[in-house]
């Protein structure tokens, strides 16, 4: 085993670290060659990194060492790329993986980035190479990193979405002490890597397919596009079980189509207008807000999504709709003109009725301006409840299982977690995401069903960022208005489809009469100020956003226990008092907690010898 020279050892590692002595570990590639592994594993799941295709990302997961093994494939490398995770995709404080070369010979390497954006290797070199290679499609690296290492400058991989930053290094780099990321203006990709073992479920012999497609869209030149589309079922559709869904992508958009979902309109409607643009438009039909019950939601990266095999979700019937709305969001930043696309989602149908009927029940948040986030704000929290009295009302005596669950919040949501309460205790964790994005939202496989039972209650708890903001964020439908949601997919099927709660707007009116005598104004209930005008009028400091906090977490709540005709359940709703929760849930220790290992040693690795 030899170290690296000593002219690039001394200029790297003095530069980088001044007097402090520090093992540098990095493995040093021979010509861009290692050897092939004995047994190749094998990579289940695929993205595209950047919207030219130059990149893709393949990896696996192994829960039995808590690893996960990627590959990254380049078409044409010049002089190294750069691959990383940090909380919301940043270049600053990532946790970084890099092969580069200083024009003689290259280096893998283990690093991280300050909150300047200046690389420095890592003295805990936890990413492992496993095998590199070049081949008339590009250039494949492939390396393992566990799950956790308890070392601080590394990204914890966890179930949740993971901002991956890249970038192509086009020139030698002599010290890594000279490369900022910040200059590179790396790109950015969300994916979940860490993701249920599922097994492809056998379909019933019976099944058809129905495919909700863009027609024929021209996709704008513009960076970011949501393209909404009316689809009518065929008429008198008997009632099916939807038992399986997947992507369809149109060749060559594999990198530009981020994500789709496909929206149920509501029954209560006959009829929903012909409709196929931009989401955003003025044009677009007022009707079209209220398709809002998920049937299918895909993102770059996301596998086929099947149902546990003694449910399905109805389609067609007397109780729906004759009538659908895709959603497509196309992600371009290189303006590409003229592209047509016809992506979408496509249903895998039953008439053979399973067991029971999925449902789709809304939990968080109602979507009202009484509920909102105060400007320049780093980290403020709204909660939204299903309590124990409507569970209790409204669930059977063996209560339901929960599969499957898709979070939701608006551009300034920055977490979300949803949790079960039983008795005062949080007992298990339904979904939580701590690096959560609008702009990666699909439904995600419990690894573990979560079973409610009548009396217990659910609570989803969403985190916003407004630092960037000067006006009062409220809640509602706009896309610069907020949301707090988490639609689980459960079964059997019963008639509460949304269970969410809003704060009493009696107590919000105390809050704006005392926030307005402490600014020395007159406080008006006149019926016509609204509440998003009262909300703007405050003049926003310490004092007004932390009172609108208390107020949260301390008053009663409005209850919005509903069923699927969005008529309350009998009972009282009004001024109900928050659930209490006397014990949360702890974290489970990472496996580096409980054995702790040494920093890997040097390694030099050559193209005649074995990794």
């Amino acid at each position: 085993m030899r170290l690296l020279n000593k002219d690039l050892r001394l200029q790297d590692v003095t530069l980088m670290y001044l007097t402090v002595l520090a093992t540098v570990v990095v493995l040093l590639v021979a010509s861009y060659q290692a050897p092939a592994l004995p047994s190749r594993p094998p990579l289940a799941y695929h993205i595209p990194l950047d919207p030219s295709g130059q990149l893709e990302l393949s990896w696996n997961i192994s829960y039995p060492t808590q690893e996960v093994y990627l590959e990254v494939k380049v078409k044409e490398l010049h002089h190294g790329l750069l691959l990383g995770m940090s909380d919301r995709g940043e270049p600053t404080n990532a946790d970084l993986v890099l092969l580069w070369d200083d024009g003689q010979k290259s280096y893998f390497g283990d690093a991280w980035s300050d909150n300047e954006g200046r690389v420095m290797l890592d003295t805990q070199q936890d990413y492992q190479l496993l095998e590199t290679h070049q081949s008339s499609e590009g250039f494949f690296l492939l390396f393992k990193r566990p799950f956790s290492t308890c070392d601080p400058h590394d990204y914890i991989i966890e179930a949740r979405t993971v901002h991956i930053i890249y970038a192509l290094l086009e020139h030698p780099i002599l010290s890594l002490h000279e490369l900022n990321i910040s200059r590179l203006q790396p790109g950015v990709q969300r994916v979940l890597l860490l993701r249920p073992d599922t097994l492809s479920l056998a379909l019933p012999r019976d099944v058809q397919t129905l495919e909700v497609l863009a027609p024929e869209v021209i996709i704008p030149t513009q960076e970011t596009t949501y393209w909404c589309h009316i689809y009518q079922l065929p008429p008198n559709m008997p009632k099916n079980h939807i038992v399986k869904y997947e992507s369809v992508i149109t060749p060559g958009n594999e990198a530009i189509v981020h994500h789709i979902e496909v929206f149920e309109c509501s029954p209560q409607m006959d009829t929903v207008p012909s409709y196929s643009g931009s989401c955003d438009s003025k044009m677009k039909p007022r009707k079209l807000n209220y398709c809002r019950h998920v049937l299918a939601a895909w993102a770059m990266g996301a596998e086929p999504f099947y149902y546990p095999a003694d449910a399905g979700l109805p389609l067609g019937g007397e109780s729906s709709s004759r009538f659908l709305r895709l959603e497509v969001h196309y992600h371009n930043p290189l303006l590409i003109s003229g592209r047509r696309d016809s992506s979408g989602i496509r249903l895998w149908y039953t008439p053979s009725l399973r067991r029971f009927d999925a449902g789709i029940m809304e939990l968080g948040l109602v979507y009202t301006p009484v509920m909102a986030i105060p400007p320049r704000q780093r980290s403020f929290q709204l909660t939204g409840y299903c309590t124990d009295k409507c569970t209790q009302t409204a669930l059977p005596a063996g209560g339901v299982h929960i599969f499957a669950s898709q979070l939701h919040t608006h551009l300034a949501g920055l977490r979300v977690r949803t949790v079960l309460v039983r008795g005062g205790r949080e007992v298990e964790v339904v979904q939580e995401d701590r690096h959560f994005s609008t702009h990666y939202q699909i439904i995600r496989v419990l690894k573990k069903m979560v079973t409610v039972l009548p009396g217990d209650a659910l609570v989803t708890k969403c985190t916003y960022n407004t630092e960037d903001r000067n006006k009062v964020t409220v809640g509602g439908f706009g896309i610069m208005e907020e949301m707090c949601v988490n639609y689980v997919h459960y079964y059997p099927r019963t008639q509460l489809e949304l269970c969410k709660s809003h704060v009493d707007t009696d107590y919000l009116q105390k809050y704006f009469s005392l926030i307005n005598r402490f600014q020395g104004r007159e406080s008006c209930s006149c019926p016509q100020t609204t509440v998003e005008e009262q909300f703007s009028s405050i003049t926003w400091d310490g004092f007004s956003g932390d009172v609108l906090n208390s107020l949260y977490i301390t008053s009663p709540i409005s209850m919005h226990c509903n069923q699927s005709t969005a008529e309350l359940f009998p009972g009282q709703w009004e001024k109900q008092e928050i659930p209490v929760v006397t014990a949360e849930l702890q974290r489970a220790p990472y496996p580096c907690e409980l054995n702790p290992r040494a920093s890997a040693n040097p390694t030099e690795v050559r193209s005649d010898s074995s990794v």
